[in-house]
Formats: structure tokens, sequence, C-alpha cells
């Protein structure tokens, strides 16, 4: 007999510390490695790394009869948009500071509501209008059209966050008949399909020092989506999502201490208007957040 999980707040936010550290380190490590490679190279050693890594899990799981599927079409279609939104995400992590890139990547939920609405036919509610209105507010704060000028990594990074939300629409249909592991074998193999041709046109051969950076994107990347899942297993999402938002304050934190970057009162001011998003979003029912909340970076 399966036991249900033990209901833990202490529990989900052991889980999501081992999340917070994973995806900190994702970034930071990304900064590192994309001062020195491409970021197609980063991004096909970081699957191919994925590949070995993940292959215990798909083990475990039952092997290959665990990853067969009868939606390649939609596991192609879902990581070709995945690819082009974590590609986004690479290169807005070498171009802003990183707590911008994660303030403005927290906007994600808002656009998966918001995209639900118009791929999945789901309901548009008050509440949900205002998360999209709150959701696009805090991005105004943070960029500040017209004050200044408007970087170009800043628009990168939205269009990263809104391409994930396009690639996390579409795992909402494979969620239907695939398992986890399936999904995230086939995103693996794909996405190192995918890239190898951009990254052999700009291959270069590594620095020393980079492969301990480009094995902590691919461990972390791989693995980091668990702590998440654990997390949302012994605490409801409207427990779990708000812990998840200590990522703006822990990569800002993170991001001054190795590289000295700095970040301004625009960017608290619109991070805090995006978590009012994100719990307002919350608000519409937890059950979809468990979805929403995949690793950006798997």
């Amino acid at each position: 007999m399966i036991h249900p999980p033990r209901r833990s707040t202490a529990l989900a936010a052991l889980w999501m510390s081992g999340w917070l550290a994973a995806m900190v380190l994702i970034a930071i490590a990304a900064k590192v490695v994309g001062k020195q490679l491409h970021v197609f190279q980063i991004m096909e050693i970081r699957s191919l790394l994925g590949i070995v890594l993940f292959l215990p899990m798909v083990v475990a799981a039952g092997g290959m009869r665990a990853v067969r599927t009868r939606h390649l079409g939609l596991h192609v279609g879902r990581n070709a948009v995945h690819y082009a939104a974590q590609f986004l995400w690479f290169l807005a992590i070498t171009m802003i500071p990183i707590a911008e890139v994660v303030a403005i990547e927290f906007t994600l939920p808002v656009w998966v509501a918001l995209l639900a609405v118009i791929a999945l036919g789901e309901k548009l509610t008050t509440a949900r209008v205002a998360a999209v209105a709150l959701g696009v507010l805090g991005v105004l704060i943070i960029v500040r059209p017209g004050l200044d000028h408007v970087e170009i990594g800043q628009v990168v990074a939205l269009l990263a966050a809104i391409g994930f939300a396009g690639s996390i629409t579409l795992v909402k249909s494979l969620t239907r008949t695939e398992s986890v592991v399936s999904i995230i074998f086939w995103m693996l193999i794909i996405q190192s399909v995918i890239g190898v041709v951009p990254a052999l046109m700009v291959w270069q051969t590594p620095p020393e020092g980079t492969w301990t950076w480009l094995v902590v994107i691919a461990v972390c990347g791989t693995y980091s989506h668990f702590c998440m899942a654990h997390a949302l297993r012994h605490a409801d999402a409207t427990t779990v999502v708000p812990l998840d938002f200590l990522r703006v304050p822990l990569t800002a934190l993170a991001a001054w201490l190795v590289f000295g970057e700095r970040f301004d009162v625009f960017t608290i001011v619109g991070a805090v208007v995006i978590l009012g998003a994100n719990l307002l979003n919350l608000k519409r029912g937890g059950a979809a957040v468990a979805v929403d909340k995949q690793p950006r970076v798997g």
C-alpha cells in the first residue's frame, strides 16, 4: 500500500532549500561560463551531461519502457520552444545583473495563466486579469522604459519568461499521458539533437576550470526539479511558491558577493509587485502550480 506523503511545512522548506541552492548555483555558473564559452556550447554540454546524469532515474523507473511515447511530435514542439527560451535565459544572464533576470523570470506564472486561457481554453477570471496587469506593472517598474533606456538584456529576459510559459503550457498537455521521467528524458535527448549543429558552429575547447561550472549547471539543472516536486508533495503551492521567491534576494546577494553586481530600488519594488501578481494568481487554484514550477533551466 502506498502511503500519502507527510504534510510538513518544515520538510517542504528543507526541499525548497535544495531547489533554491541549485537555482542560485545555476545562475552563478551561467554567468561565469558565459564569459568564456558561447551559449550554444554551454547548452549542448549541459544536455549531454544531463543524459548521463539522468540515466539512473530512467533505470529506476523501469528502463526504456518508462520513457516510451506516442507523442514524440508534441515533445519536439515543446522542446523547440524550451530550447529557445533557455538560450534567451542564458544570454540574458550574460547581459544584465542576475537579480534583474530572476525578477523578470518570476512573471512566468502570469504568462502561463494567460496562455492557459488562449491555448487550453481555461476561464479568464478577474483574478487572472489582475495578476497579468500586476505582472506587467512589475516588469515596467524594473525596466523603466522612457526614464533612461531599456536594456536589451531586459527584453531578452522577458522573452525568455514568455518562452518558458509556452513550454510549460505544452508540458501541461504532456502530463496527461506522460510521466515526469519521460518528459525530462525526451527533453534532454531532443535538446541535444536540436543544439548539436549550433554548438559545433561555435565549438572551442573549454578553458581550464570551466568544466567544474559546466558540471554544476548539468547537475543542478537535471535534479533541481526533484527538490521542487518533493516540496510540493509536503506542502501546498500557496506555501511553496512564496518560498521560491527567496531566489530574488539570494541570487542578488550571491551576484554581489561573486561579481560585485549592484541592484537598485526599482528592481526590489518591481520584484515585490511581481510577487503580488503570483500570489494573486495562486488564488485561482494551486493545482496547476505544481506544473508551473518546473525548473527554468532543466
